[in-house]
């Protein structure tokens, strides 16, 4: 289609213009084409590859080369080689789709982590490493959907499970952005902070607190990885709106074990990985259980 264009646009170009003029446009026309054209087949070749651990494999070193500038921006090195595993993981069990819809997850959360960086810095609640986050990081975000893709991969409850592994699969992701995204906001924009458990007004970045700013943003970015989804053909749409549903639900949990339980005696060994571990399996487990309702009323 693209050198189809490029041959229309060359045709009716102006009979009186001399040789010299032409040759730059028809050029241009030609590399716009071309690469038009190598960009559209590549698309198109990643589509349709098989979800096999080879397809998988390749796949994946094409676009982690490829994309080596943004996993640098948000990852640490040892924090590139779980990505690289999770992405493999992904393809394999899900797919072009599943692992598109962790690539848009990983790019909307680094970008939202580096909003205001200086100003987060300053007051004390930035991420570490200028927001480029490690394995342990890596894996408290995707522990849930790694699960998902092993039962899947391994064909675990047959092919009726199939499409409920796919939904917490997707409802993790959707969880984990939506918490992310809240909490970087939050942190940025957020004009009041409260804290869940008892809605008094605490400093930004405090355990278990709440702006309104940021669940507005969570929210939103929850709703685009979930739909994301649906035009992706992952999910049906009455699936994609439990996943919107789960992952507010889970993420208000979140913020509970943060404000009751975290950094409280007793509870050291309940860092942010971990938590995160338990907020993405609620997502992912409330998804499961209200599909489940849904579906055979």
């Amino acid at each position: 289609m693209a050198s189809e264009i490029a041959g229309t646009i060359i045709i009716f170009q102006n009979p009186n213009s001399n040789a010299n003029s032409c040759r730059t446009p028809k050029m241009m026309v030609t590399h716009a084409g071309s690469a038009q054209s190598a960009l559209s087949e590549a698309i198109k070749l990643i589509r349709s590859s098989p979800p096999t651990w080879q397809s998988a494999l390749l796949n994946n070193v094409f676009i982690f080369v490829l994309g080596l500038p943004i996993l640098v921006s948000g990852l640490s090195l040892s924090g590139i080689g779980a990505a690289f595993l999770l992405g493999t993981l992904t393809w394999r069990a899900f797919g072009p789709p599943g692992f598109l819809l962790v690539a848009t997850y990983f790019i909307i959360g680094t970008a939202v982590t580096k909003v205001r960086m200086a100003q987060k810095e300053a007051q004390g609640v930035a991420e570490k490493r200028k927001g480029r986050r490690g394995p342990a990081s890596v894996i408290g975000s995707s522990a849930a959907g790694c699960f998902c893709a092993f039962l899947s991969i391994f064909g675990v409850g047959g092919e009726a499970s199939s499409q409920v592994l796919k939904l917490g699969f997707v409802a993790s992701f959707c969880t984990k952005l939506s918490d992310t995204v809240s909490s970087e906001i939050g942190k940025a924009y957020g004009k009041t902070t409260y804290l869940v458990t008892t809605l008094k007004v605490v400093p930004r970045g405090t355990e278990g607190a709440v702006s309104v700013e940021g669940t507005i943003a969570g929210f939103l970015a929850s709703f685009l990885l979930a739909f994301g989804s649906c035009v992706m053909g992952e999910l049906g749409a009455a699936e994609a709106i439990i996943c919107l549903i789960a992952s507010q639900i889970a993420n208000v949990g979140e913020s509970i074990i943060g404000a009751a339980l975290q950094e409280k005696e007793g509870f050291q060994w309940l860092n942010n990985d971990v938590v995160n571990i338990i907020n993405i399996s609620m997502g992912s487990i409330i998804a499961v259980l209200m599909q489940q309702v849904v579906f055979r009323n």
